[in-house]
């Protein structure tokens, strides 16, 4: 028996991604945002920061449009159309009211099936987890809560936008509890997506090669869950 169940994705059709920074989508997820596109499903990508302290030695106001550059680059890779980056500040996001109406205000506007983050535990596979993408999870979580609220954020019913639910949220980097199968292509796409923030990339000296890294998470999942190429993923019922 295989480890890893496949995630079964058919009756998805929208899925919502939110994530701290430019780049965090591409350590793996992407690859599985290929396959989505691939197979006509819509796919959202919800940036809280603009990633502007990422590189010590640019200052922010240059880092901030170069980042957002080379993330729309990285989602045009993946064919996602859909990227909204917003102004929460890099590095000092705090999982506060304001964050979860910005959450919720875009899964009301989107109306996604599943959600998908970055894990907000500690510990991670890749070491301590960054604040930002801790914060970013843990008010994830309260803003699908919130935006299936009708009660809550009245701003938004008053703009159109009524509660929606979100039945799923799958996390990236955590435990997983299913695998999402990816083809060949999918992970080239994968791979290109993160080689597409070539500045922050040049940045970091110690970074692993792109390619073989997620060449190798795939692969590794894979085999867990009996097929060549896989996402592992943590799936959760909201």
């Amino acid at each position: 028996m295989n480890e890893l169940p496949l995630f079964d994705d058919k009756d998805v059709s929208r899925i919502l991604c939110v994530v701290a920074h430019p780049d965090d989508m591409e350590y793996g997820a992407s690859a599985a945002v290929a396959k989505w596109t691939q197979e006509g499903k819509a796919v959202s990508y919800l940036l809280l920061t603009r990633g502007e302290a990422g590189i010590r030695d640019m200052a922010p106001d240059e880092v901030a449009p170069l980042r957002a550059a080379e993330q729309r680059e990285a989602c045009r890779i993946v064919g996602v159309d859909d990227l909204e980056i917003l102004d929460f500040p890099d590095g000092l996001v705090e999982a506060n009211i304001e964050l979860r109406h910005a959450i919720a205000k875009k899964i009301r506007q989107f109306r996604p099936d599943v959600v998908m983050v970055t894990t907000w535990r500690l510990e991670t596979p890749w070491g301590l987890n960054h604040v930002d993408h801790r914060n970013v999870g843990v008010a994830t979580i309260d803003a699908i809560r919130d935006a299936d609220n009708p009660w809550l954020f009245d701003d938004l019913a008053d703009a159109g936008l009524p509660a929606w639910k979100a039945g799923r949220l799958l996390v990236n980097g955590a435990e997983p509890t299913h695998a999402v199968e990816l083809s060949d292509d999918d992970v080239d796409r994968g791979v290109r997506s993160l080689e597409a923030h070539k500045v922050y990339l040049e940045a970091l000296t110690d970074h692993p090669v792109p390619r073989e890294m997620i060449t190798a998470i795939a692969s590794e999942t894979g085999t867990r869950a009996g097929v060549k190429y896989a996402l592992p993923v943590q799936v959760i019922g909201m």
